[in-house]
């Protein structure tokens, strides 16, 4: 008759992880994961599109040099009058 310490007991001599040994067990639990986060990054990215690559809806130029001459005016660059006079060129 088999008693339950001889059923828990270490009998084939290869340790309690069996083939494993010990040593590549967590090795194969970092690659599945790394596998894992790269399965979801790559199913989220293909769902949404990439993001920060600059694909944006095109700005107008004429915005950009906007926001400079407003820029150049509060940093005092450049006169009321100058301002007026660039920012009705603009328009």
């Amino acid at each position: 008759m088999t008693s339950a310490v001889g059923l828990l007991a270490d009998t084939d001599g290869r340790g309690h992880m069996g083939n494993w040994d010990g040593g590549w067990m967590w090795l194969w639990a970092v690659v599945m994961m790394a596998v894992f986060v790269v399965l979801v990054v790559w199913v989220v990215r293909a769902i949404v599109g990439p993001i920060g690559t600059g694909k944006t809806t095109p700005r107008d130029p004429a915005d950009r040099a906007r926001e400079i001459l407003a820029e150049r005016y509060a940093r005092g660059d450049i006169s009321t009058d100058e301002y007026r006079e660039r920012s009705d060129e603009l328009e």
